[in-house]
């Protein structure tokens, strides 16, 4: 693109030519408020909100919109807000994720059939970010993710409270009997206190730190607080960058490499990070034309210890992170293993924009020589259970179960195993490997996070607080425990975790990276010989084509033709 030519920038096709209906384009820009002066010869940025009435950790983003388009006017620029499909984590049922791909598709199609240049996309409630970003990819226009932002620390009764970690715990320290109901409802008050994501490094803070290691935001961008005022100066600095990076003629696939998404593993590894970034990283990278594959996570992931001292895998939480120097200063500690070419939004490379940075508190931000944990913060194992992959973060474990054998205890769906576990007459021992089935992209449908299935009561009573779990499901980023995810094929379309019965023997080695049923090949294929596939979950509508379409964890779980090779032609106007 000619530098500061208005007549290259993609908005004048509608606004620029002499015609009839150009001439309609103008009119409207006129019966919109606007000047034509307004407009004429400036990037039309379109700043993709994700955000409705019941987009909690997005509350801030209606004012956020102000800051970036303020941003956007200093640059020189016209701001066009884009309201886009919300994705708040609690309330979409089934699970955000069957959503994931049909929020890329919006936001690739309103690009792209719209007269803007180049986009801000607002997002960082778990699927936002990797659904945007996806979207932005596929239509090939300059774009900058601006991240929401953590929320405040939680706080009941004098103590410090995560989102999501520490309910998992208390929940179970309720149905043991150690919580009143009076005190789990003080929690409720307590644990979410302010605008922004959840402040443990859940999925929602592991992908947007990704992010940032991908180079897709503003250094620094991601460990400020929502509720900080330098969240708002970050968006209007984000807004002004949005228009140099169509005046460069930027895109995301410029600055996506292999390189950049094997910096985000090891980062993610060393942030102890939610295993659902694994499906996201995946499928990103694939929309950019990058092979990744799963084995890549296991390889890079081993022997990273992990250094961020957060929960669910250590003890403090995004504030304590920003506080002590935040996500650039996090990287100093991981520069040898990095890549620090890689090129960024903002003009720079990667280790350019974290040479200054400073650690203040080296007991949030661990060095090397003190990690959190040297477990590994992921772990891809193989076997007859899970042919094609499955995860674990094994930091998140008790050590005890990282090399286990036991009798499964088979559920075909999550109803029959929350009745089981609530029974207090189970059948059931700390040695049994729970198993959770029928709950993957096509089961569930959409993979929700089930996959940390709840101790049974009766074992919470003999004050048991982690076993083996196995589960085509995903986890919050926000749990922990020995959950073993992502099997892959899924029971729902064949794949041997539907072939396993309550009391085969289950074996585990994380070191070795090993997971099998202790049948024979005949065996299996004896019971797939009488397996019977179950009837699909939806008939009609986007559940119907999302199961037409999708894949299995282990490729990213994005539809097949959504990855297909190849341009979309700009929209004709006539």
């Amino acid at each position: 693109m000619d530098e500061r030519d208005p007549t290259s920038l993609r908005s004048y096709r509608w606004l620029g030519a002499s015609d009839l209906r150009s001439f309609g384009h103008r009119s409207r820009i006129r019966q919109l408020g606007f000047d034509l002066e307004e407009v004429a010869g400036r990037p039309v940025i379109a700043i993709i909100n994700t955000w409705n009435g019941l987009a909690h950790c997005h509350g801030h983003f209606p004012a956020r919109v102000e800051a970036i388009k303020r941003g956007v006017l200093q640059a020189g620029g016209f701001p066009v807000e884009v309201p886009v499909m919300a994705l708040p984590e609690n309330f979409v049922k089934p699970t955000t994720m069957l959503y994931r791909n049909l929020l890329a598709m919006e936001v690739e199609e309103t690009l792209r059939s719209l007269p803007v240049d180049g986009a801000v996309l607002m997002g960082g409630c778990d699927k936002t970010t990797p659904a945007t970003i996806m979207g932005a990819i596929s239509a090939g226009l300059p774009a900058i993710f601006m991240p929401a932002g953590p929320m405040l620390r939680g706080n009941w009764g004098g103590r410090i409270l995560g989102s999501g970690s520490d309910i998992w715990k208390f929940w179970d320290e309720k149905r043991a009997g150690n919580i009143s109901e009076a005190q789990w409802a003080e929690m409720e008050s307590g644990i979410a206190r302010s605008d922004g994501v959840c402040m443990t490094m859940g999925t929602a803070m592991t992908m947007t730190s990704l992010a940032e290691v991908l180079g897709l935001t503003l250094p620094g961008a991601t460990s400020i607080p929502a509720p900080d005022a330098g969240h708002a100066r970050m968006a209007a600095a984000t807004g002004r960058r949005a228009v140099d990076l169509v005046w460069e003629g930027r895109r995301l696939t410029d600055i996506l490499s292999l390189a950049s998404f094997e910096n985000a593993i090891i980062a993610s590894a060393a942030l102890a990070g939610s295993t659902n970034a694994i499906i996201h990283l995946i499928a990103m990278a694939r929309r950019a034309g990058i092979a990744l594959e799963l084995g890549r996570f296991d390889a890079l992931s081993a022997g990273v210890p992990v250094l961020a001292n957060i929960r669910p895998s250590g003890a403090y939480l995004m504030e304590d992170f920003f506080y002590a120097g935040g996500l650039t200063a996090f990287l100093t500690r991981l520069a040898d293993r990095l890549d620090l070419s890689t090129p960024t939004v903002n003009g720079a490379t990667l280790g350019e924009n974290i040479q200054n940075a400073t650690i203040w508190n080296e007991d949030v931000i661990r060095p090397v020589g003190n990690p959190v944990s040297q477990a590994d913060g992921l772990a891809v194992l193989r076997g007859n259970l899970a042919p094609d992959g499955c995860v674990m973060k094994p930091s998140a474990a008790e050590p005890r179960l990282l090399k286990h054998e036991g009798p499964a205890l088979v559920f075909d769906d999550y109803d029959a195993m929350a009745r089981a576990v609530a029974d207090p007459a189970l059948d059931v021992t700390a040695d049994h490997v729970l198993v959770l089935r029928n709950a993957g992209p096509l089961g569930g449908p959409g993979m929700p996070e089930w996959g940390m299935l709840p101790i049974p009561v009766k074992l919470l009573q003999q004050g048991v607080r982690d076993m083996l779990r196995i589960s085509d499901a995903r986890m919050s980023g926000t749990s922990y425990g020995a959950c073993i995810l992502h099997v892959a094929p899924e029971a729902f379309a064949g794949g041997p975790l539907a072939l396993i019965r309550t009391g085969d023997i289950i074996a585990v080695d994380v070191a070795a990276r090993t997971i099998d049923v202790r049948l024979s090949a005949d065996d299996l294929a004896a019971r797939r010989a009488v397996w019977a596939a179950p009837a699909q979950r939806y008939l009609r509508g986007y559940g119907a084509m999302a199961a037409a379409h999708i894949g299995q964890a282990d490729t990213g779980c994005d539809f097949d033709f959504l990855q297909r090779p190849g341009t979309v032609p700009e929209p004709e106007i006539h």
